[in-house]
């Protein structure tokens, strides 16, 4: 049987509104009887239900942050951008990584919406559009905002950008310069992203005349170890692509680096972009061209919306992004 939260109040000997008090970070309960019942919650094994939620009788003033995505930068962007919206109402930010391949992911969502008492969660990809998640959350009653959704974008409010207008921007970037050959490495495909990027890379081909080539486009997994696996495919090829664009500075850094190690010269033999103008874009030599994705800002109006109630009507925030131009990218060699 489930222990509940009467049992922790009889193995800790005080009563169940003190029990609460504790599970909910509240003040003024003394430090023995803190420990007292957190030893029993743990002897237990007690995980708090809706039902102790409810006693609490408030909100626990607490959200959490769903996240499992390769890059640091884009983590600390997305937990920044939360901080700062919840610091303006007094709310703390849980950032709980998930691991999107573990048979135990709707356990340890649950488990966290059980142990925290939050009064809410913001997903980011690709867990934004796991059926299993997003059906269990709502069946707990749990109110949820998603970053870049790909489905059901009706779903529950959500923040974005038009992945696929900023693919096709880049890439008629590059076309621009003359590139015809151009590599294109994908996300992982877990990731609806990853099929708007393509997409809007494929459109831009189409749209300039360019048959697509199976061959120049390469599966990554959105960090440095596959865009390198993916560039090496790519510059392997007997007709090598003339310029590469990755779907993440990731991977284009990785890119760069099979670049340097073939001794091809960055942008005059090889152009190289890439997405999200993370820090590192600036770190790498030379600094990349690359779509900047206010991922701080989606991650602020994530919170903003999370906050906003629960009566607040399914909100859809776009937010822009910006080609940004710097010295990996030129024309095609002649």
């Amino acid at each position: 049987m489930r222990a509940t939260i009467k049992d922790v109040s009889r193995e800790a000997g005080v009563s169940i509104k003190t029990v609460s008090r504790v599970l909910n970070n509240e003040r003024y309960v003394g430090t023995a009887t803190r420990e007292r019942v957190q030893a029993a919650v743990a002897l237990l094994n007690f995980r708090p239900s809706t039902a102790a939620r409810s006693l609490a009788g408030r909100r626990s003033f607490q959200i959490a942050l769903i996240c499992d995505n390769p890059s640091p930068y884009y983590v600390y962007e997305m937990q920044s951008g939360i901080r700062d919206r919840c610091a303006a109402d007094g709310v703390r930010m849980i950032a709980q990584p998930y691991d999107r391949n573990s048979e135990t992911l709707l356990d340890d969502v649950e488990s966290l919406v059980d142990a925290t008492n939050v009064d809410g969660l913001i997903l980011t990809p690709p867990v934004t559009d796991y059926p299993a998640v997003l059906d269990l959350l709502a069946r707990r009653g749990v109110r949820f905002v998603r970053v870049s959704p790909g489905g059901d974008v009706n779903l529950t409010s959500s923040t974005f950008i038009d992945n696929g207008r900023a693919a096709r921007e880049m890439t008629e970037h590059l076309i621009g310069l003359g590139h015809r050959r151009i590599g294109f490495i994908a996300g992982h495909p877990s990731y609806e992203t990853s099929t708007q990027r393509r997409n809007g890379y494929l459109k831009a081909l189409q749209a300039a005349g360019i048959a697509s080539d199976p061959a120049l486009i390469v599966e990554g997994s959105y960090d440095f170890a596959s865009g390198a696996a993916a560039a090496e495919i790519l510059l392997s090829l007997e007709v090598p692509p003339s310029a590469i664009f990755a779907s993440s500075d990731d991977m284009a850094a990785g890119a760069l680096t099979v670049a340097h190690r073939r001794e091809i010269s960055v942008p005059g033999q090889l152009s190289v972009a890439g997405f999200d103008d993370t820090a590192l874009a600036g770190f790498v030599w030379p600094p990349l061209t690359t779509i900047r994705q206010p991922t701080r800002q989606m991650a602020y109006q994530a919170a903003d919306l999370l906050l906003g109630g629960e009566d607040a009507p399914v909100e859809r925030r776009e937010i822009g992004f910006e080609l940004v131009v710097r010295d990996s990218t030129g024309p095609v060699p002649k």
